[in-house]
């Protein structure tokens, strides 16, 4: 579902013809081995191809070109080794369409101090020529990530490994299609939103479904899939006694296994990585979809519930960036408070929250559900991992998108929740609930969110640059007044850039 195999980000140095053939070999040797070193971190989740070194304008428009054009490459890191005359790359970054990070780092970590000459000097100019690039970049207004700091440390590698996450997302998410069951949850103002505007700005294909295509791949499924994957439930999961083999509530888990295969079904013959269903629109289906979307997303999927397109999408890039971390991602919402001491949020939903973040085994369950006139439906039951976490809204403007980040702290509930019979997380959001939720509300940020205890605000931070959205964070250090002001900055800035 996520695979990140063929990806690759293209490791490109600049110099000049000035200092003669002896020291571009050099420099071609010093590049090859950073980019050795970078490809073989643990931090770094795709290979980095080493690129001749670019000397000329004809050149280095090209290579632009060629990355622009590859399936594989999702970004540029740039080095500049020597002095690199930034006039020559004027053309090549204003045709760059993948997102770019600038290097400034140096091949030596120490000076030789008793035998730096004059050679070494010429050669080893990153402090000069990285300036040199860097002022290119501002002037042209270019989108870029600059990372600091000698090659080899595994502080650079975890930052480079950070970025090189978000341009994953960021090239997923430029051919992501998202099927809507239905429409919004009816008269809800923030999961709407102008879909060609989100075509034309992120490359999110968001297509609808009548829920009667669902039902007909539902009924499509043979039992013998059914039934192969009920012993996968039974195999997995801690299954409640009136859903296992003889219970008598078994026939709802067939029910709800035939709708997962179905919905898979329907999203491998669309090509669609994301999705969203309501309640209100489940005409033909016995459930609604509670285990089916648990697994899905585990699995990579993106999933917004009542319609939700933006928050499905924003799942989906959530977990193409924390893929192969430990933690999880997972749609939520936040439900109810404990406004004892700092507060504390509880969060949760109907269904649809990801296994992935689960401590221990989930269980599998049936229970009523007070809404959308169906029957009971069948979902995982568990509650989340302490740790720490980032929780995500996007949201909608009127002349752009904004993203919303609040560090938490996921903990144990303080006592247990034997009626509670979802799925669900209990977090400290930083700096505590008070400024917090303030600060969210303020903002206009979503009831549904993206909860990753994978991520770091970085890894978003660094998406929201590379698709040209407003980014605020709600962290310990956040003040509301400063906040207020960063709101009506960001408003300014906004409507005079566009």
């Amino acid at each position: 579902m996520i695979d990140f195999a063929n990806l690759e980000v293209w490791f490109v140095t600049g110099s000049q013809h000035l200092y003669g053939p002896e020291t571009l070999q050099e420099v071609e040797k010093h590049a090859s081995a950073i980019a050795r070193g970078l490809a073989a971190s643990p931090e770094i989740p795709v290979a980095i191809v080493n690129k001749p070194v670019m000397t000329t304008a004809d050149s280095i428009r090209q290579l632009c070109l060629d990355a622009n054009s590859s399936k594989n490459c999702i970004g540029l890191i740039t080095w500049m080794h020597t002095f690199s005359p930034a006039r020559m790359w004027i053309a090549g970054l204003q045709s760059l369409d993948k997102p770019l990070l600038h290097l400034h780092t140096q091949f030596n970590q120490q000076l030789p101090w008793s035998t730096i000459d004059m050679d070494f000097m010429n050669l080893n100019q990153s402090a000069h020529g990285d300036r040199e690039f860097g002022f290119i970049g501002a002037r042209l207004r270019i989108r870029r990530k600059i990372v600091v700091g000698f090659w080899e440390d595994a502080g650079t590698h975890a930052e480079i490994g950070r970025w090189i996450r978000a341009a994953c997302a960021w090239q997923d998410a430029r051919n992501l299609k998202i099927a809507r069951f239905g429409d919004n949850m009816r008269n809800v103002a923030v999961t709407e939103g102008n879909k060609v505007t989100a075509q034309s700005k992120l490359g999110y294909s968001v297509n609808g479904y009548g829920v009667g295509d669902l039902v007909q791949r539902v009924q499509q499924v043979p039992d013998t899939e059914v039934e192969n994957l009920l012993r996968d439930y039974d195999q997995t999961y801690s299954v409640s006694e009136s859903l296992r083999a003889g219970g008598n509530r078994r026939q709802s888990m067939r029910d709800a296994a035939r709708i997962e295969l179905g919905l898979r079904r329907f999203l491998h013959e669309t090509g669609s990585q994301a999705f969203t269903d309501t309640f209100e629109d489940l005409h033909g289906l016995a459930q609604l979809p509670g285990i089916a979307v648990q697994r899905l997303m585990s699995e990579g999927y993106g999933f917004g519930a009542e319609g939700d397109w933006k928050t499905a999408a924003l799942v989906r890039a959530v977990k193409v960036m924390a893929h192969g971390l430990k933690g999880g991602a997972s749609f939520m919402e936040d439900y109810t408070y404990h406004l004892k001491g700092k507060g504390q949020v509880l969060g949760a939903h109907m269904l649809e929250v990801c296994p992935s973040i689960a401590e221990g085994t989930p269980s599998a369950e049936i229970h009523p559900l007070s809404i959308g006139g169906k029957e009971d439906p069948v979902r995982l039951v568990f509650t989340a991992a302490p740790g720490p976490a980032v929780n995500a809204s996007v949201i909608e403007l009127d002349n752009r998108y904004r993203m919303i980040v609040n560090q938490v702290k996921v903990i144990a509930p303080e006592h247990a929740l034997p009626k509670l019979p979802v799925a669900r997380a209990m977090w400290l959001p930083e700096p505590d609930l008070k400024i917090a939720a303030t600060a969210w509300i303020s903002a206009g940020g979503a009831h549904h969110t993206a909860l990753s205890p994978a991520l770091t605000p970085e890894h978003l931070e660094n998406f929201a640059a590379m698709a040209d959205m407003e980014y605020l964070l709600i962290n310990q250090d956040t003040k509301l007044a400063d906040f207020t002001r960063e709101l009506r900055w960001n408003d300014l800035y906004y409507r005079l850039a566009g």
